[in-house]
């Protein structure tokens, strides 16, 4: 008997040490919330790091407009160390490039081989994130790729994250819909044209509880702020500029 529990003990590390340690590309919402849920349940994964780009004026994550103290308290609960990468503004793509290699290269110097993301449909940013981890010799994985993306809101509820909506994109909705809960009433809500979890840009959200929390993060939402933002090319006449951002304070 002691021989089989010997056995079974070192099976179990030799798994762990055959896992792929990866950086969770963090950016505090729904889909990374759901990407890590996913990772949790592949053996072939160990997530160790979290990894956040925010603003270096706002102390913001860029797009989410979460503050930095929140992403804190995210990651605590998670009881992952967590990577952030600290931006201008406006960054153009090389000042991002060099920010993010620079990063990765220091991570990968810690024993890690992979990178995660959240993506779901957008071909050319899957293909730009692999060749730029190529370039350093790390890979890449998609765990909600190609799903359904109303099945994936969906699994928000099923699992037990909470997520709010915290900004939205003007061209698609309007800011009624910020601090709405993620769920299948919202789904209901949603017009037509509108992605089910915003992977055009159309919103994002703050994940304030999830299975893997060691306990929810008590929030409290503020004012409402519209920003514009002109584009890196002034002649992508198409880009979207204008969001509406839901200020949310940990009480």
């Amino acid at each position: 008997m002691r021989q089989i529990t010997f056995f079974c003990i070192e099976m179990v590390e030799q798994l762990y040490d055959n896992q792929f340690k990866t950086v969770l590309n963090w950016s505090s919402g729904k889909d990374a919330a759901l990407a890590y849920h996913l990772l949790l349940q592949n053996p072939a994964y160990k997530v160790t790091h979290l990894l956040t780009t925010l603003s270096e004026e706002y102390k913001r994550v860029f797009m989410h407009g979460i503050r930095e103290e929140l992403l804190d308290m995210q990651a605590e609960r998670m009881g992952l160390p967590l990577t952030k990468v600290k931006l201008p503004a406006s960054p153009d793509d090389e000042v991002y490039k060099s920010a993010m290699q620079n990063i990765l290269t220091q991570l990968q110097n810690e024993g890690i081989t992979t990178a995660a993301y959240g993506d779901i449909f957008l071909e050319d940013l899957k293909k730009y994130r692999e060749q730029q981890l190529a370039k350093i010799g790390l890979n890449a994985i998609f765990p909600l790729w190609k799903k359904d993306t109303k099945e994936l809101v969906s699994m928000v509820e099923a699992t037990g994250i909470e997520a709010i909506i915290v900004c939205v994109n003007d061209k698609y909705l309007g800011k009624e819909f910020l601090g709405r809960k993620i769920d299948a009433n919202f789904l209901n809500d949603l017009p037509e044209n509108i992605d089910a979890c915003g992977e055009n840009g159309e919103y994002h959200s703050f994940v304030y509880n999830a299975p893997y929390f060691s306990s929810p993060i008590n929030i409290k939402t503020g004012e409402i702020v519209y920003k514009k933002y002109a584009p890196a090319d002034s002649s992508d006449g198409g880009w979207d500029t204008g969001f509406y951002f839901l200020d949310v304070v940990a009480l």
